[in-house]
């Protein structure tokens, strides 16, 4: 059991912080980027990004975060690794919240750019990129501060997980070998 909620921790940490890295470096260099080019090239990148980015290596972690995370937290629960429990459990909270933002605010920005159509085809390119740029920047740093809050609680979750599992084993992280007493103490028994 501990092997798999080590396993289901370390996973979990691994995706939240894929997303946290993936948000956070739209909000530091491809838009701040983006807003020094034209009109049409935001659009059509932003078009062709939200294209390209949905696929399997995107997907995986982006929805695997949340069954990894309440994996976590329920392994926790049953008893290994309590002292992380409320850690995990800020980190599920605080990624769904933020699969929330990404379901409700970036998703439907990035479905009212690409039904804009195509570059050639936009009459008004400041008009487009006016309703789309900046409301979706916003939420693109709420999005990244939350799952990077939420790695934060996994990476926190872990020190702690990490300490109560060499409590229990004293100081021996390998739940398949037996505690025993140093060969140095047994000599100086009377």
């Amino acid at each position: 059991m501990r092997g798999l909620q080590t396993g289901a921790l370390l996973a979990a940490t691994l995706s939240t912080g894929l997303m946290a890295g993936l948000f956070a470096a739209f909000a530091y260099g491809v838009m701040p980027g983006l807003a020094r080019s034209s009109d049409r090239t935001l659009i059509e990148t932003m078009q062709t990004i939200n294209m390209a980015i949905l696929n399997p290596v995107f997907i995986l972690p982006f929805l695997g975060s949340i069954p990894l995370l309440g994996l976590s937290v329920y392994l926790a629960r049953q008893g290994h690794g309590r002292l992380a429990l409320s850690w995990l459990v800020a980190a599920l909270v605080l990624y769904v919240v933020a699969f929330l933002v990404t379901l409700g605010a970036s998703a439907p920005l990035n479905l009212q750019l690409a039904n804009a159509g195509a570059p050639d085809d936009i009459k008004d390119l400041a008009a487009v990129r006016a309703s789309f740029e900046t409301k979706w920047v916003i939420w693109n740093i709420v999005r990244a501060l939350l799952h990077t809050a939420a790695f934060v609680c996994l990476l926190w979750a872990l020190v702690v997980y990490g300490g109560q599992r060499s409590q229990e084993t004293g100081g021996l992280d390998t739940p398949d070998r037996p505690t025993s007493v140093h060969p140095s103490a047994e000599g100086t028994r009377t």
